[in-house]
């Protein structure tokens, strides 16, 4: 839709000036206040000959949402991509009363803009953006008319990203790589743009190129300056009696004259008074650094310390911050707009990353001491919540970080692929106490270093760093994934120019992303890392370039290994720390008929979906070592591939996770286990533990047992033919009365244990105790053997079991006597309770065998995102009874049938 002509005043002019008037004056808000005018709806958006047109559109708002919302259904991710071959044209027209708002300055501010884009206001260039990452403001003062029309032009993100490759092809600077992997069905040339670089597809994405005003519009009104960012750096006093804030507010001011100001502090729960920041008042304030720096001190009984989830509280304090500012040393004319307000929370914690000799003798640690305490860092790597930027929701956040809390972890790692996450993220991040790792964006390529680019990305990383630094939750940042790794190893053919690659790497990172993030600098943060894997801050005698950046005696690790079995801990690096590693699996069968047509073919779509290069591979041969696949042609294999597929992931990711969680007091000092990937962009086979609906797989289930705070662990070495048996406290105090192990004995043919055996053990607060090694013919004696048994393993307090695991001598499909269990399953009981505006529906569902069911699997077969409270788990007693919750808008009557019940004897020949 084009601007439409103006004409004067009109009805719409005066309702909206009655409106603005209502909202910002007669309502209640103090006419000397900073004043935002939101531009969020009633936008138009138009392709650039005219034929596709949509309008009343809100924001956030994209291509993708806009016109082709069932990108993520069948081949869509293919069939719809001719929308990002397009140019598209947002329209908003608006009316602004000028007369009222005669005096002081009106900013044009976009939050948010996806990408490559010209902005006019009434006709007049206003400028152009380059960087989804960044915030663009413009002085609108003279151009806003009573009627006026906006125009935010974005230009196709592929076609501009492969005229900017060409570009440098013709210079002989290429930037590779140039393409995706074949099987990605992606887009080519994603590095050329500060854009979510899985936008062009990954191997567990698709790609779907967005454009469009993804973060809010706003007129922003006022005098001389503005509030935009408050950093709060907090340490302990050296004699430990306080606690410092070091607060940087941080201005955006306009026009080109020095101010004066005021900055009042107000801290309910934390001081007794307000304070009051006058420096200003008689020297004045740089525009061109308009900064606002003082320390304010907290007496320590005041204080309650946060802690990373599973540790403590998560203790925030609500600080407030009032502006004003004023041109003129005689002080602000009265109801001239001088007073900018925000609020934040911070927790008051200390946080280091300690590299020191390793007590291996061999390199440095590498682990995380938060006030104080060694912690062990379990947890996983967030992807986007969803692969259209307009689309990443509060609701979607919510219930992807409150799951991780639920599985006991406490480290997240944002990976450098996707965006740097939302004021809400980082918010409940806080709330939750889930420490972030956080990666800049910038993810498994070279980039150019053109100063238009890089000057591009020290804007980018400026706005973000300050939005974040003051966040509880940020552990570390990152300044990119494993780019140090890909030149290094050659991914990308980078050899034939290896001294141009290597400068423009240190170029781009050590001169210009950790130069920008070191403004930010805390006492209570470690010091930037350039990459994600690296050797730490041993990196910096290699100037930053090391020869192996995946040394297991320095820094971190990304580990995978698809040819080897995963179910065998002895295939595993022992690393200071491993940030990245996984398995992949295929989301549920009903998640498959969800997301595709009638008339697709599963196994086609599968394979469409499967990006990674070795295709399914490495899940079916990991599948075939210890599960009982049926063959391609049985009408059941795609259920059974899909069933297995999330056992074995589970069961791989649950090895590999217990060994590093294991080696936390050995010579190798492990004390980090972050796992690929937590959640998904749509459905498809990914290295994830959620599913793109939110339903948890079976990673997920088995996660919040194998990242408890206590947890046994039967670790199988087959050199020695032993089983090692290892308990796991991360709790610092613990109480060590009446621990036992139970290992019980069981025949696959039978129910209940055969046999048991029990010992007295103790734990080790804040530690690992390597309790005692058994070799297995001790175990498997007379009647059990390695192919008709196997065991259960409990560690309890008297009468409680505190944990549980299993070990299996011999692959499942081979397992002699494992036959029909005779499962049957009713609905025992239902109950509806109403809360807030949905209805949460609870049942429990009794499930009854006659002999051991191996990794009995539930799965809802209705389009709701729900939870049992356990899955895949193994049935060894003859009735079990699991509930099952979901939210819905009324109280729902399933039926039997709509809930499926599989086990691995089902499968068995």
């Amino acid at each position: 839709m084009k601007c439409r002509p103006g004409s004067g005043r009109h009805d719409g002019g005066v309702l909206l000036v009655i409106g603005l008037w209502c909202g910002f004056i007669f309502c209640g808000i103090q006419g000397d206040s900073v004043e935002v005018i939101e531009l969020g709806s009633k936008w138009s958006i138009t392709n650039q000959n005219g034929s596709l047109s949509i309008a009343n559109q809100s924001l956030p708002s994209g291509i993708y949402s806009a016109f082709g919302a069932q990108v993520l259904e069948s081949y869509n991710d293919i069939n719809l991509r001719w929308l990002a071959y397009d140019n598209w044209t947002y329209t908003n027209n608006f009316q602004f009363d000028i007369h009222h708002y005669q005096r002081g300055h009106i900013n044009l501010t976009f939050h948010g803009i996806d990408t490559i884009a010209e902005i006019r206001l009434n006709h007049q260039l206003l400028g152009r953006t380059d960087n989804m990452f960044v915030r663009y403001s413009y002085d609108v003062s003279s151009i806003l008319q009573l009627d006026n029309c906006l125009e935010v032009e974005i230009v196709s993100p592929v076609w501009t990203a492969l005229a900017k490759a060409q570009a440098l092809d013709a210079a002989q600077r290429s930037v590779p790589p140039a393409c995706p992997h074949e099987r990605y069905n992606g887009e080519c040339h994603m590095n050329m743009l500060r854009k979510m670089q899985s936008s062009f597809a990954w191997d567990w994405g698709l790609a779907a190129p967005s454009m469009g005003l993804w973060k809010n519009v706003q007129l922003e009104i006022y005098e001389v300056a503005v509030i935009r960012d408050i950093d709060v750096d907090i340490s302990r006093t050296a004699n430990g009696s306080h606690w410092n804030m070091h607060i940087r507010c941080y201005l955006d001011a306009v026009g080109r004259q020095n101010f004066y100001g005021t900055l009042i502090l107000y801290a309910v729960e934390l001081l007794d008074h307000p304070v009051e920041v006058d420096t200003y008042t008689s020297k004045p304030i740089s525009y061109l650094t308009p900064i606002i720096e003082f320390d304010q001190a907290v007496p320590t009984e005041k204080v309650a310390t946060w802690w990373p989830n599973g540790y403590g509280d998560q203790k925030l304090y609500p600080l407030h911050f009032t502006l004003k500012a004023w041109l003129g040393s005689e002080g602000p004319e009265v109801r001239s707009k001088t007073k900018s307000q925000k609020s934040l929370r911070v927790g008051f914690r200390t946080l280091e990353l300690v590299e020191v000799p390793a007590p291996d003798g061999h390199g440095n640690t590498f682990l995380f001491r938060v006030n104080g305490l060694e912690i062990f860092m379990k947890g996983s790597n967030y992807i986007p919540s969803h692969i259209l930027p307009e689309n990443q929701t509060n609701d979607r956040i919510e219930h992807l970080l409150k799951s991780a809390k639920e599985a006991h972890m406490n480290m997240l790692r944002v990976w450098g692929g996707g965006v740097y996450e939302s004021d809400y993220f980082y918010n409940l991040a806080d709330s939750l106490g889930l420490l972030i790792w956080q990666d800049m964006m910038f993810a498994c390529a070279m980039y150019p270093v053109g100063e238009e680019y890089l000057s591009s990305v020290r804007e980018e990383v400026r706005q973000n760093a300050k939005r974040l630094s003051h966040h509880p939750s940020i552990a570390i940042f990152v300044t990119n994934n494993e780019n140090e790794a890909a030149l290094v190893n050659d991914w990308y053919h980078t050899l034939y120019d290896e001294v141009r690659f290597k400068a423009e790497y240190r170029e781009l990172y050590v001169a210009n992303v950790i130069h920008e993030l070191k403004l930010v600098s805390h006492k209570s943060r470690p010091q930037p890392l350039v990459s994600s894997p690296s050797n730490g801050k041993a990196s910096a005698m290699d100037n930053y370039i090391s020869e192996n950046p995946q040394d297991e005696y320095y820094g971190d690790v990304h580990f995978y290994d698809y040819l080897k079995d995963g179910w065998d801990p002895g295939i595993y690096p022992t690393p200071r720390f491993a940030s990245e590693y996984g398995f992949q699996s295929f989301p549920s069968f009903y998640s498959w008929q969800r997301s595709k047509n009638d008339d697709d073919d599963l196994a086609a779509l599968m394979n469409h979906r499967q990006h990674h290069p070795l295709g399914s591979y490495p899940i079916k041969s990991l599948v075939e070592r210890h599960l009982p696949l049926p063959l391609p042609e049985a009408e059941n294999y795609a259920e059974a591939l899909i069933y297995f597929s999330q056992i074995s992931q589970a069961m791989a990711t649950k090895v590999e996770t217990e060994l590093y969680r294991s080696l936390r007091d050995t010579a190798h000092n492990t004390m980090g286990a972050l796992y690929w990937q937590l959640n998904d962009v749509w459905v498809a086979p990914s290295w994830s533990g959620i599913d793109f609906y939110g339903n948890w797989k079976l990673l997920h289930y088995w996660a919040r047992d194998f990242l408890a705070p206590i947890a046994i662990v039967a670790q199988y070495d087959k050199t020695e033919d032993s089983l090692n048996i290892i308990l796991i406290c991360d709790e610092p105090q613990v109480d060590t009365e009446g621990l036992t192990v139970v290992a019980n004995k069981y025949l696959w043919s039978q129910l209940l244990p055969r046999d048991s055996i029990n010992w007295t053990v103790t734990l080790r607060p804040n530690g690992v105790q390597y309790d005692k090694v058994i070799p297995i013919k001790d175990l498997l004696v007379e009647e059990f053997n390695t192919r008709n048994a196997f065991l259960e393993l409990q560690l309890r307090r008297r009468q409680e079991v505190l944990s549980r695991t299993y070990f299996f001598p011999s692959n499942i499909a081979a397992a002699v006597g494992l036959g029909d269990p005779g499962l049957e399953y009713e609905i025992a009981s239902r109950t509806c309770l109403t809360t807030g505006n949905v209805i949460r529906n609870s049942l429990s569902i009794s499930i009854q065998v006659k002999r051991p069911a191996v990794f009995v699997y539930l799965e809802l077969l209705k389009p709701y995102q729900y939870l049992f409270s356990e899955n895949g788990y193994m049935q060894t007693t003859p009735v079990h009874v699991v509930y099952l919750t979901f939210d819905a808008t009324s109280c729902v009557r399933l039926r039997k049938s709509e809930i499926k019940v599989l086990t691995v004897n089902d499968f068995m020949p």
